[in-house]
C-alpha cells in the first residue's frame, strides 16, 4: 500500500491555504489528467451553470464531504462544482479498477481535493482508501454503492451525530440504503439520486448502453455483429445495453426474474429465456441485475467454447467466479488487458473481463460526461437541498425533488438549443377542470 502523503504547497495551483492530504499512483501525470478533465467539461454545460451559480452562492458554505465515487474526469468535475459551493470535499475510489490515475493526480495537483485512490489497488488498499477519507470527519457524504454508509453504520459510528444526510448514485446502492431504512437502522438520510427521472432514464440507459459496449470492445477486439449477446437484466441499464448490442447487430437474449420486464424485453424484440437455457448459445454474457450469482456454475458448465462473461453492475458478484475457478484446470491466464482465461476438463475456455467488476469503467472510461451532465447535477443541486432540509427530513431514503428534476431535463434541453412549448391559459384550465368533456 502506498503511503499517504503532504503535497509541497509550492507544486500546486488552485489550492486552499493547506494542501491536501493523498494517495494517488502518480503526480507527474497531473497534467494530463487536468486536460481529460476540460475535454469532459465540454459536454457539462448543466454543472457548469449550477458550478457559476454556487461560486456567487456558496450554499455549501461550511461542510465537509466524503465522496465515494467512481475517480473520472466526470468525477471530477462534480467535485470542482462542490468546492465552488463552499464544500470541502474529500474523494475515495467507490471501485478498485474504475480510477482514472491521472485524473486523481489533478485533482490533487490542480485542483486541491484530497483524493485517495490508485486503479488496480488491493481490497484492503480500497476500504483504508475509505478510512483515511472517514478521517476528516464529514457532515455529508455522497456513495455510489453505499460503501461509505456501511462503513460508518458499522465502523465508525462516532461519525454519525455530525453528518446531516447524503445522496446516493447507483441502484445497487439505493437497494441497500432502503433495507437499511426498511430494518430502522439507517441513522441519517439519504437523497436517492439514482431514482431521479434526468438520472435513470439516461445515464443507466444511454449512459451504461453505450459505455458496457464500449469497454467489452476495447477488452476483445471482438467483433458483435451475427454473436449472441446475453443480456442478463432488463431495468434501465439492462435495456441500453440491448438496444446498443441490438444496434452493434448482435442478437440480443435477455435473462429475467420479473415477468413485466421479461414481457416488455419480449415486445422490443429481444429473445427471452432463462439463463440456463441461454447460458448453451451466448458468446457474450453481461450481467446488470445488481444481485449476488446471476451467472454460476452450472451456467459456466453449459457455456460455448470462447464465451466471453463480463459485468456491468456495480459490484463484483454478479459472476460467480470462485464456482468457475473450482471447474477449471489451473490458474487463470490473463491472455489481454481485463481479459482472463479460465480452461475448463474438456479443453472449452471461458473468459471473464475485468475481474467482474464494471466494465465499463474498468477497461473503458465510463459513462460520456453528457450524461454525467444531469447525473452529477442532481448531485450537486440534492446537496444543496439536503443543506437546506436536513432537520426536517427523518431518517429515511428520498427522492430527488421533482422541482430539482425538472429544472435539470430544462437547462440541458437549453444548453442543446431545444425548445419546447408551454402551456395557454385556457389548457391549463382545462387539464385543471372535470366540468368540461365531450
Amino acid at each position: 500500500m502506498s503511503v499517504t502523503a503532504e503535497l509541497p504547497t509550492t507544486t500546486l495551483s488552485e489550492l486552499p491555504v493547506a494542501p491536501p492530504a493523498y494517495d494517488v499512483k502518480d503526480l507527474s501525470l497531473a497534467d494530463a489528467g487536468k486536460r481529460r478533465i476540460e475535454w469532459a467539461e465540454r459536454e457539462m454545460p448543466v454543472l457548469r451553470s449550477i458550478r457559476e451559480r454556487f461560486e456567487k452562492e456558496k450554499p455549501l458554505e461550511g461542510l465537509t464531504a466524503v465522496a465515494c465515487l467512481h475517480v473520472t474526469a466526470e468525477t471530477a468535475n462534480l467535485m470542482r462544482t462542490l468546492k465552488a459551493g463552499g464544500m470541502k470535499v474529500v474523494l475515495c475510489a467507490s471501485n478498485p479498477l474504475s480510477t482514472q490515475d491521472d485524473v486523481a493526480a489533478a485533482l490533487v495537483q490542480h485542483y486541491g481535493v484530497a483524493t485517495f485512490a490508485i486503479k488496480g489497488e488491493d481490497n484492503d488498499t480500497y476500504y483504508q482508501h475509505i478510512l483515511s477519507a472517514l478521517e476528516h470527519k464529514p457532515n455529508f457524504t455522497m456513495d455510489d454503492g453505499a460503501d461509505t454508509v456501511g462503513i460508518i453504520h458499522t465502523e465508525k459510528r462516532e461519525l454519525i451525530e455530525n453528518i446531516i444526510g447524503g445522496t446516493e448514485e447507483t441502484t445497487t446502492g439505493v437497494i441497500r440504503l432502503r433495507a437499511m431504512a426498511k430494518d430502522g437502522v439507517l441513522a441519517y438520510p439519504i437523497v436517492a439520486v439514482n431514482d431521479a427521472q434526468t438520472k435513470h432514464f439516461f445515464d443507466n440507459r444511454y449512459g451504461t448502453g453505450q459505455s458496457t459496449i464500449d469497454g467489452i470492445i476495447r477488452a476483445t477486439n471482438v467483433l458483435l455483429a451475427g454473436k449472441f449477446f446475453v443480456v442478463a437484466g432488463y431495468g434501465w441499464c439492462g435495456k441500453g445495453l440491448a438496444m446498443r448490442a441490438k444496434g452493434m447487430g448482435a442478437q440480443v437474449i435477455v435473462t429475467e426474474i420479473d415477468p413485466l420486464r421479461a414481457l416488455e424485453a419480449t415486445m422490443d424484440g429481444f429473445h427471452v429465456m432463462p439463463m440456463a437455457q441461454a447460458a448453451k448459445v451466448g458468446d457474450f454474457f453481461c450481467t446488470v441485475t445488481g444481485d449476488k450469482d446471476v451467472i454460476r456454475g452450472e451456467h459456466f458448465a453449459a457455456m460455448k467454447d470462447g464465451a466471453i462473461v463480463s459485468n456491468a453492475g456495480h459490484f463484483n458478484v454478479e459472476i460467480d467466479i470462485p464456482s468457475l475457478a473450482k471447474i477449471a484446470t489451473g490458474e487463470p491466464r490473463e491472455v489481454r488487458d481485463f481479459v482472463d482465461e479460465y480452461v475448463l476438463a474438456d479443453g472449452r475456455k471461458i473468459f471473464i473481463l475485468g475481474e467482474g467488476r464494471l466494465i465499463n469503467l474498468t477497461s473503458a472510461e465510463g459513462h460520456p460526461a453528457s450524461v454525467m451532465d444531469m447525473s452529477f447535477a442532481n448531485q450537486a443541486l440534492s446537496a444543496e437541498y439536503m443543506n437546506l432540509n436536513a432537520k426536517t427530513l427523518e431518517k429515511n431514503v428520498y427522492g430527488v425533488p421533482q422541482e430539482i428534476d425538472t429544472e435539470i431535463a430544462r437547462l440541458k434541453l437549453l444548453s442543446l438549443g431545444v425548445g419546447i412549448d408551454t402551456l395557454t391559459e385556457e389548457q391549463e384550465r382545462y387539464l385543471a377542470s372535470w366540468q368540461e368533456g365531450t
